[in-house]
């Protein structure tokens, strides 16, 4: 389907133009009215015209009343930082398909856009078949929980706000940095992943900022750095908890000022053009508490936080999961299957190694599978022990038993306020009041509601 964007806001046009071609649609921009139906009667076909109601010139509303006129079958969505009944009785009734107001909601004009596509009969691409799967480049999020957080990293993926993803190890964090470059305007860019607790303290400023050829014992040639190399893209410091003081201080000078010095150089700073999302499986408020991590670079780094929830909090993608990674180990051209007795066992495992747990146990029952069915034999010895099991059946109670004592004893310690129990917790306010009332905690002094 091709898009045309209307608007003489440049900023936001291409910033919207970026978004709408990460979801798989092409997309032509046009200035102004008068430039957009130039672009509208043109020889390339027009499928639906995204267009900005006040532009100078020929505004919205007189762009869509001449393409109703000269194409009275093009889908026309109209959109205004001054949203008002008047306006949008007016669009509707003069043939608009819908009427958004800025800011836009992404997901919801992507929820249109599909919608559009069935109701005007268009073929669908495979991307956008993609976009209504929701299982997205290998991501299975089919339980509430991570449809929040594709939710939030989907609104922000197109900005180049920096992100903080926080969650166990093993839930997916490096795939979810990846899946916000691919949706990015910086997806033609290099996407450059490091891990900073595999680095030694001795080396991580070298592979983060590089170094000058004899800056240290052994550098016999210059190093480009992560951050140079990641230059108009995107950079994943995975393990960002763990980056010694002395290099959160040079990582803060390069976030805020946006200039990298070699180790060694004695020439100008490289400026460099980076997006920056990271990753920790630590608790950042215990660690600034601790004095070792910088409270002023969380803050840098805290700009939008995701909390990513452990598979025992997610079961309901486990099935998902499963068949997911029993397609991406297959042996052959027909995937293994699972015993209902195998099935069983994976649905009610605890999973401390959470999503990388399962992965693992999938490839070894598919190589270890007899006639392509997984039977319980085939999955990994803990999983078959009766304890075990028998453990993950009142493991979420338990689990959830510790997590709602920490809530309440945050709120106790942080006088009731939501902001500042969130921020020890590690979590986001949002995710701190659907726990509270997950948890039947009915008032922010933490005293629990009453009754069955």
């Amino acid at each position: 389907m091709t898009i045309l964007v209307i608007d003489d806001d440049s900023s936001g046009r291409t910033t919207l133009a970026g978004y709408l071609r990460k979801c798989g649609y092409r997309v032509l921009e046009a200035a102004s009215g008068e430039a957009g139906l130039m672009a509208a009667n043109g020889s390339e076909p027009i499928h639906v015209v995204l267009s900005d109601i006040r532009m100078p010139g020929i505004d919205g509303i007189e762009v869509l009343r001449r393409l109703r006129t000269g194409n009275p079958e093009l889908a026309v969505l109209l959109v205004t930082a001054f949203a008002s009944v008047p306006q949008a009785v007016e669009a509707v009734k003069i043939g608009a398909w819908d009427y958004l107001p800025k800011p836009i909601d992404l997901d919801e004009l992507r929820v249109k856009l599909v919608k559009m596509e069935r109701e005007l009969g268009l073929d669908a691409s495979p991307d956008a078949q993609d976009r209504d799967d929701i299982d997205l480049d290998g991501i299975v999020a089919e339980s509430p929980a991570m449809q929040d957080v594709l939710s939030v990293l989907d609104r922000a993926a197109p900005t180049d706000a920096t992100i903080l993803l926080l969650g166990e190890s093993g839930t997916g964090k490096s795939m979810l940095s990846g899946w916000v470059h691919r949706r990015s305007a910086r997806s033609a860019g290099p996407f450059v992943s490091v891990s900073c607790a595999a680095l030694p303290e001795t080396l991580i400023e070298s592979e983060l900022f590089g170094h000058e050829k004899g800056a240290f014992t052994g550098a016999d040639r210059e190093r480009v750095g992560r951050f140079e190399a990641a230059n108009g893209g995107t950079l994943f410091l995975d393990e960002v908890g763990d980056i010694p003081l002395a290099t959160q201080v040079k990582l803060l000078h390069v976030l805020q000022e946006r200039v990298v010095a070699r180790l060694g150089g004695s020439g100008k700073p490289r400026r460099v053009d980076v997006r920056v999302v990271a990753a920790t499986n630590r608790n950042l408020q215990e660690l600034i508490r601790e004095g070792r991590f910088r409270e002023d670079l969380y803050y840098r780094l805290n700009v939008v936080s995701v909390e990513v929830p452990p598979l025992r909090l997610r079961r309901r993608d486990v099935p998902a999961l499963v068949a997911h990674f029993l397609a991406k180990h297959a042996l052959s051209d027909r995937p293994a299957t699972v015993s209902p007795e195998a099935e069983s066992l994976l649905a009610r495992y605890a999973y401390p190694g959470n999503v990388r747990e399962l992965e693992n146990a999938i490839e070894r029952a598919a190589i270890l599978a007899r006639n392509s069915v997984i039977t319980p034999r085939d999955l990994p010895p803990t999983m078959n022990r009766p304890t075990a099991a028998d453990a993950s059946d009142s493991l979420p109670d338990s689990v959830e038993t510790l997590e709602r004592q920490r809530i309440l004893e945050a709120l106790h310690a942080a006088d009731g306020i939501q902001t500042r129990a969130a921020e020890s917790l590690g979590i986001t306010e949002r995710n701190l009041r659907y726990k509270m009332r997950k948890y039947r905690i009915a008032t922010a002094r933490g005293d629990a509601a009453s009754g069955a």
